[in-house]
């Protein structure tokens, strides 16, 4: 990102970027909860105010060195202080999703809320995809049929999703969907649209805030 503050803090429409994904999940009313894991020595946090959310807004000092660390240490913290029960869902929302929408987030709940597993938001893959070798050179063209690109939140129930990451801790994943494809189990895909993107890099901030500065304004 060319910055040295973390990018959840970097500023999109006069708000560090994470306000905005805490904000459109604050105000579903069937979310009860937000926790926001940070990293034990993060000076950040503290320096804004965010006392419009402290209803729902519970901060927990306990990131790991991974998502799937930071996740299963965030969950396993709730359940010590009986914040959370088994059979709640749970929904893993990347901080660096800002442009997530309160419709997106209506859709996710309502299709998933009788799901046996569980699901997450999610886009079919439109470009061509091209495996290169070390080199970048074009091995060969994928096919890109049944193929999406992930998203979050992603929606599964407490007890299945520890123990999916507690599964998976010496595997490469790199989703809380993955955690759980590895119990054999398959989550369902519920369709999103490319404007839920994560910001990654420069270019991305700055279509975030245009997309945010023209929602807030309009």
């Amino acid at each position: 990102m060319d910055s040295e503050l973390p990018k959840q803090y970097l500023f999109l429409d006069g708000k560090p970027l994470i306000y905005h994904s805490i904000n459109t999940l604050y105000h579903n009313k069937l979310i009860t909860t937000i926790f926001v894991v940070l990293a034990p020595d993060d000076c950040n946090w503290i320096k804004h105010d965010w006392s419009e959310f402290s209803d729902k807004l519970i901060v927990l000092n306990c990131g790991g060195a991974t998502r799937a660390e930071s996740v299963l240490n965030g969950l396993a913290i709730a359940k010590q202080k009986n914040w959370v029960d088994a059979n709640d869902w749970i929904l893993v929302h990347d901080a660096a999703r800002p442009c997530l929408t309160a419709a997106q987030l209506d859709k996710l709940i309502s299709e998933l809320t009788h799901d046996e597993v569980g699901g997450l938001l999610a886009v079919p893959v439109s470009d061509t995809l091209k495996r290169s070798n070390i080199d970048n050179l074009v091995m060969r063209t994928e096919p890109r049929e049944n193929l999406w690109q992930a998203q979050t939140p992603q929606m599964f129930r407490y007890k299945l999703l520890i123990k999916a990451l507690q599964n998976a801790k010496k595997l490469p994943i790199t989703d809380d969907a993955s955690a759980i494809e590895t119990l054999g189990l398959h989550p369902k895909l519920i369709l999103s649209d490319t404007y839920n993107f994560k910001v990654t890099y420069p270019k991305d901030l700055a279509l975030a805030e245009l997309i945010i500065h023209q929602r807030n304004n309009s």
